[in-house]
């Protein structure tokens, strides 16, 4: 094992899980949690930090503020904690609890809105909010996940090489979008190596990331109440909408075989598992990225009056799914891969 002087500096990258025996389907989970961020979004948080530290952004003064839903405001609560920084994480009423008290416990502010967005969801809101603080003090700086190419770049230089070194014959791989920031990475990697992979994104229903009408999430993770600014749908095959009550019996029937996962994994997992089945994958090499581990869910996804309360007595009847909805997405002219660096003042 390796000795680390700074947390973000170790990130187990080659761990894979054989889901055949729960799933029916052979099918591997790619598990990205194993840090001390316990989740994917350290890789993007390291590069848009070290990437603004570059090019003289980030100062000992500065105070980093970045819009999230969770994972990613815990990945930047431990870089900033460790490197020194300020950092003010401005999230909404759907992020779990444990998530907020662990960003707090490592030393960052939590500003939570309320409002929602004309979608339906919060984002808007939050980016506002984002936007006037960069607006009332030259110290704010905002990193912008939604725009920033090195989101997209640390899965381009990491995720997606891990992948191809451990099944170089690989026929389909499985993304969740959110800001498609691990999408976006992995599609460009084997885009560009000429590797005939099928690249499918796996969406959360109601979101509006690649078209279509907004809908209620209550899982906070992938799906975003506007079209990612990182997303290029030249560069996906298929999109796959997965509806929260499929996510969460997902999570749970991993969690009665030992593997307690997170909602955006349950979801890709779902997601991944209807495709084969519709798509006789047996004899495919499917790999599928799981973004998250459960613990931070034990008071919503895994809690049964949350569960009740939101989707029935019969959300966790195994009988009760409605199964994926698959999307062919059309083939568009690529866009400019070009860096966005990160941003001090925003207008």
């Amino acid at each position: 094992m390796p000795v680390i002087s700074a947390p973000h500096a170790f990130n187990e990258g080659d761990l894979f899980v054989d889901l055949a025996s729960i799933c029916g389907y052979p099918l591997y989970l790619k598990c990205e949690a194993f840090n001390f961020a316990g989740s994917i979004k350290l890789k993007a948080a390291n590069e848009m930090v070290e990437s603004a530290e570059r090019d003289g952004i980030l100062t000992a003064d500065s105070v980093l503020v970045e819009s999230s839903s969770g994972n990613l405001g815990v990945a930047l609560s431990m870089i900033a904690a460790s490197k020194g920084y300020r950092f003010l994480c401005v999230t909404d009423s759907r992020c779990n609890l444990s998530t907020r008290l662990l960003m707090e416990a490592l030393g960052s502010e939590v500003h939570i809105v309320a409002d929602q967005d004309g979608n339906g969801g919060f984002l808007g809101k939050r980016i506002d909010y984002v936007r006037s603080l960069c607006a009332s003090d030259d110290r704010y700086v905002w990193l912008s996940q939604y725009t920033n190419a090195g989101n997209w770049l640390a899965h381009y230089r990491t995720t997606a090489p891990e992948i191809a070194r451990r099944f170089p014959q690989l026929d389909v791989l499985f993304i969740g979008a959110g800001t498609t920031g691990t999408l976006m990475g992995c599609a460009r990697y084997f885009r560009e190596g000429n590797r005939p992979v099928r690249i499918v994104a796996v969406d959360a229903a109601g979101s509006v990331a690649f078209g279509g009408e907004p809908g209620r999430r209550m899982i906070p993770g992938l799906g975003m109440s506007m079209r990612p600014p990182l997303l290029d749908e030249s560069l996906v095959d298929e999109v796959i909408r997965v509806e929260e009550p499929d996510t969460i019996r997902m999570c749970h029937r991993m969690a009665r075989s030992g593997f307690l996962f997170g909602g955006s994994t349950g979801t890709v997992v779902s997601g991944a598992t209807d495709w084969l089945s519709r798509n006789e994958g047996r004899d495919l090499t499917a790999v599928a990225v799981a973004p998250d581990l459960g613990e931070r869910y034990l008071d919503t996804i895994y809690q049964t009056n949350w569960l009740h309360d939101l989707y029935g007595d019969e959300v966790l009847d195994p009988d009760a799914g409605g199964g994926a909805v698959q999307t062919n997405t059309p083939a568009r002219e690529p866009k400019s891969a070009s860096r966005a660096p990160a941003r001090r003042r925003t207008t």
